[in-house]
């Protein structure tokens, strides 16, 4: 009775307008004190614990600098310089624009790992310029939004990071390599039906009339932006420094960039940087602590062994349990941010992946796949929310575009998912 109230509560929370963490927090120290309402102030003392437990884990650290560098290089203009760059590496014509505006998001997923920083990023640059060429603003925002989705995928990831908090046995550098392999295939899949699309509908006449830019003048202005992954995970991979070391030193090698070589970045636009990253790093951590209540309340109302056991014994096997998992994730992804279902969905799923004996690095790998298909999947996707107001149109204008998109990435992770060692690989080879 009182698990059905717990979950009740959260939904209706969430229905009456209430923040995500703030519901989850809300649900769980009621559930805790209905179970314990005979004992001494309601076992409410657990409520502060778990706020605790939830925020202090030292792979948490990396949240708060690579957010801090995704606003960074949001504003140093490494994103102008490496768009400039690809094109001036794949020329111009219909449907060139829409594939430099996928290759460069996945590479700036390669620094940030984060896809509204990498949305807003990109689109600031990359709509206007395909506005000029002819693309219709609906169609930009779709194409950005999608492309920003693969971030969480391509390390460094603050949803591996969250993940692997949370799963016992997937370190963050086996889940950042196994990453690598399907967030370029989830691009790869995204650009085949950008390119197709625009040409079928002839879009960009205008794109093979705009000015090329000069290829070894784009190399040497987009060279310190193209060192960055390989300063944040050639040297995770060298051992120079852990993952959460890697963002300490990508936030100083961005500052770097940003105001001694660049120049774009002065010491007034501190503030606001930290200002930005301080904000949304704070929204993060919060919902992460206060979902150790929630966490907490399943637990210890043992909520988790039935739930398993009624999926474990309704005979649809391994493989219909997958792809019910997958459609939920689906579903939800359309509603919540990822790091709220992750916080929501991993504690109730471990056990189905230990009875079943996934790999953890594998699941978490196709978890994040979906939950990145979510983000720009309509009514509530937030890389489409960013690229769209960029663009500004509305939302329900991207539909006849996105959807396309949408397909495509499932395909790939369908393909995650058929093939296990195309996540598996990497982190193999490379001995996580």
């Amino acid at each position: 009775m009182i698990a059905t109230l717990l979950f009740v509560a959260f939904l209706t929370l969430m229905l009456l307008g209430v923040p995500i963490g703030a519901a989850l927090g809300l649900a769980g120290a009621a559930a805790i004190a209905l179970a314990n309402a005979e004992t001494q102030w309601f076992g409410l003392l657990a409520v502060p614990q778990n706020f605790y437990a939830g925020l202090g884990k030292y792979p948490l650290l990396a949240i708060p600098m690579f957010v801090l560098v995704g606003s960074i290089f949001d504003r140093s203009g490494v994103a102008q310089r490496l768009v400039n760059f690809a094109v001036a590496i794949v020329g111009r014509g219909p449907g060139m624009l829409p594939l430099v505006a996928i290759s460069v998001a996945m590479f700036m997923g390669g620094i940030s790992g984060s896809g509204p920083a990498t949305a807003a990023a990109v689109g600031a640059v990359m709509i206007a310029a395909m506005a000029r060429a002819g693309y219709p603003g609906p169609f930009s925002a779709s194409v950005v939004a999608a492309a920003a989705a693969t971030d969480i995928l391509i390390p460094p990831s603050v949803a591996f990071i969250v993940y692997s908090v949370l799963v016992p046995g997937a370190s963050v550098p086996a889940l950042f390599a196994a990453g690598m392999f399907p967030g370029v295939l989830a691009g790869l899949a995204l650009i085949i039906p950008s390119v197709w699309l625009a040409r079928r509908h002839h879009m960009g006449r205008l794109e093979a009339e705009l000015p090329r830019p000069p290829f070894w003048h784009s190399l040497k202005e987009a060279a310190w932006g193209l060192a960055a992954p390989v300063v944040i995970l050639g040297g995770m991979r060298m051992g120079w420094f852990t993952p959460t070391e890697a963002a300490v030193v990508a936030v100083f090698y961005g500052l770097f960039v940003g105001m001694v070589i660049h120049r774009t970045i002065g010491l007034r636009d501190l503030f606001p940087i930290l200002r930005e990253a301080g904000e949304l790093s704070a929204v993060i951590l919060v919902v992460v602590s206060l979902a150790g209540i929630f966490a907490f309340s399943l637990s210890t109302l043992g909520v988790i062994d039935p739930v398993t056991r009624a999926i474990i014994e309704s005979g649809m096997g391994e493989r219909g349990v997958m792809a019910a998992l997958i459609v939920l994730l689906l579903v939800m992804g359309m509603f919540l941010d990822g790091i709220s279902i992750m916080l929501i969905f991993v504690p109730l799923v471990l056990p189905l992946v230990q009875h079943f004996q996934w790999d953890v690095v594998w699941f978490g790998t196709v978890l994040v796949l979906t939950i990145a298909i979510g983000q720009f999947t309509p009514p509530m996707a937030v890389n489409l929310m960013v690229a769209a107001k960029i663009a500004q149109v509305r939302m329900e204008a991207t539909t006849r575009w996105v959807l396309w998109l949408v397909l495509a990435m499932c395909l790939a992770m369908l393909a995650v998912v058929t093939w296990p060692q195309i996540a598996l690989w990497l982190p193999a080879k490379l001995g996580y």
